[in-house]
């Protein structure tokens, strides 16, 4: 048995996830689109790391790897939504420094990832 509280855990990244993506739909709406993308990232690795303590029972590891998250867990994305995470890695990690940016999406294809990441993160809040 853990030496923690699992559920307050579970729900402090839960409600992290839920703020994480407004905040991104702020940012995309106001034009900061690869401010809103890394917060994208952030919605999907906050929920990713409530399910990996509810599966492990173990506090969330300090990682920014959604791939890493997501193998921890007894569930699998669809191929869509798997083949999507490597679209948000790379505003997660390449956005933060200046040679490895990728290139900015326009605002539309921000607004196409916006909703595919909400889409996601309904999809794993129902799943919790």
């Amino acid at each position: 048995m853990p030496g923690f509280n699992i559920q307050k855990q579970i729900d402090h990244w839960k409600k992290g996830a839920v703020e994480t993506m407004e905040t991104a739909d702020i940012l995309i709406e106001k034009g900061k689109i690869e401010f809103g993308l890394f917060f994208c990232h952030l919605a999907i690795e906050k929920i990713l790391k409530a399910h990996y303590i509810r599966y492990t029972e173990k506090l969330a590891p300090k990682t920014h790897d959604l791939y890493y998250l997501l193998s921890k867990c007894d569930f699998t994305l669809s191929d869509s939504q798997y083949s999507f995470l490597k679209i948000l890695m790379r505003y997660q990690m390449e956005w933060r420094y200046p040679e490895q940016q990728p290139l900015s999406p326009s605002k539309s294809e921000a607004i196409d990832y916006l909703i595919t990441t909400k889409d996601i993160l309904e999809w794993l809040l129902l799943k919790l």
